[in-house]
C-alpha cells in the first residue's frame, strides 16, 4: 500500500513538472451587428447578423535549448443562432515547432498573403461583415492541408512560406508567400500566391503619424478565362480619446476578357473603445457597379448596409 502511494505522489510530481512547462490559452471574439441591408431593387431588410465570431485555443511547451513546440485550433460559431460552423477547427488547426531557426507550421491556416495586405488595412471592423472588403481577389485562398514557414525576426522583417497540397487530377499545389516590414511609424507588407494558372499579387503600406493612420494597397489578380484586373484601396483612421473615426475606399478595374467587372466599395465608421476589448461601433458601406456577382452573392448594382454593433475579445 505504501509502495503505490509512493508511485501515485511520484506520477503526481513528474505530471505537475510536465504542466509547469506548458500553457494553454483561450481565447475569441464575439462579433454581432444589427443591419439595414438593401441589394439592388429589392425591398430593404432588417438583420442581426454574426462578423466572424470564433472561439480558440493555443498552447506551448518549452522543450528547452530554445525549442518550442505549439499549436493553435480556432472554431467558428454564430452567435444570433448559436451555432457552430460546418466545419469545426475549419478556422485553423495547426501544429508547430519552433526555434531560433524560425517556425515550421502543420495544418490549416489562413493564407498569410491575406493577412500582410487586405486584412492589415482594414481597420475598422478587421474584415468581417458585410464591410469587409469584397473587391480583394481571393482566387487561391486555401486553408486546408498546408506545411509553412516563418522565418525569425529580422531586424523588423518577417517572411512567411506555405504550399497546400492539391486534389490529385484536379488542382495542383497552391503556394503562398508573404512579408512583413515593421519599424516605427512605417508598416509595409508584401503577399503573393499561386496555383495552376490563378494567381495573385498584392502590396500594403500603413503609416502612423499622431492621431493618424492611414494605409493602402495595389493588387493584380490573373484568373483563367476571365483575365487579370487591378484593384486598389486606401484606408483612414483618425482616433482621439475612445474614439475612432474609419473610411475605406477600395476600386477594381474589369477583368481583361470579361466585360463589366469593375466595381467600387467604400466605407464609413466610428467605434468606441470601451475597454481594450470591447467596443461599440457603426458603419455604413456600399458596393456598386455594373451588377457583376463576382464581388458579392447579390451583385454589385448597389448593394449597401448600415451597422450597429459590439465586439468584444476575450
Amino acid at each position: 500500500m505504501k509502495k503505490q502511494i509512493a508511485l501515485g505522489l511520484l506520477a503526481a510530481v513528474a505530471a505537475s513538472g510536465a504542466f509547469a512547462q506548458s500553457s494553454v490559452t483561450v481565447y475569441g471574439r464575439l462579433n454581432v451587428t444589427v443591419e439595414s441591408v438593401k441589394h439592388g431593387d429589392e425591398d430593404r431588410q432588417n438583420e442581426v447578423d454574426n462578423n466572424s465570431s470564433r472561439i480558440g485555443f493555443k498552447g506551448t511547451e518549452d522543450l528547452g535549448g530554445g525549442l518550442k513546440a505549439g499549436f493553435q485550433i480556432e472554431h467558428g460559431f454564430d452567435p444570433t443562432t448559436g451555432t457552430a460552423s460546418a466545419t469545426f477547427w475549419g478556422r485553423q488547426a495547426e501544429v508547430n515547432l519552433s526555434g531560433g531557426f524560425g517556425t515550421v507550421r502543420l495544418g490549416t491556416f489562413t493564407p498569410d498573403s491575406y493577412y500582410a495586405t487586405s486584412d492589415y488595412i482594414g481597420m475598422h471592423n478587421h474584415e468581417t461583415g458585410d464591410s469587409s472588403d469584397a473587391l480583394y481577389g481571393f482566387n487561391t485562398y486555401v486553408t486546408q492541408n498546408k506545411v509553412g514557414y516563418v522565418t525569425p525576426n529580422l531586424s523588423g522583417f518577417q517572411g512567411f512560406i506555405s504550399v497546400a497540397e492539391g486534389v490529385t487530377g484536379v488542382t495542383k499545389k497552391t503556394w503562398d508567400l508573404a512579408g512583413y516590414y515593421d519599424r516605427g511609424p512605417l508598416h509595409l507588407g508584401l503577399g503573393y500566391s499561386k496555383r495552376d494558372d490563378e494567381k495573385q499579387l498584392a502590396v500594403r503600406g500603413l503609416y502612423e503619424f499622431g492621431a493618424f493612420t492611414v494605409g493602402g494597397l495595389v493588387q493584380r489578380v490573373s484568373e483563367p478565362v476571365i483575365g487579370d484586373r487591378t484593384y486598389f484601396r486606401v484606408s483612414g483612421m483618425y482616433a482621439f480619446g475612445a474614439n475612432e473615426l474609419h473610411l475605406n475606399v477600395g476600386r477594381t478595374g474589369e477583368y481583361s476578357d470579361l466585360d463589366n467587372t469593375d466595381a467600387l466599395q467604400w466605407t464609413v465608421g466610428y467605434n468606441y473603445n470601451l475597454s481594450k476589448r470591447t467596443k461599440v461601433y457603426g458603419y455604413y458601406t456600399r458596393i456598386s457597379g455594373d451588377g457583376s456577382p463576382l464581388y458579392t452573392p447579390h451583385g454589385t448594382d448597389g448593394f449597401n448596409a448600415f451597422a450597429l454593433g459590439i465586439r468584444h475579445n476575450f
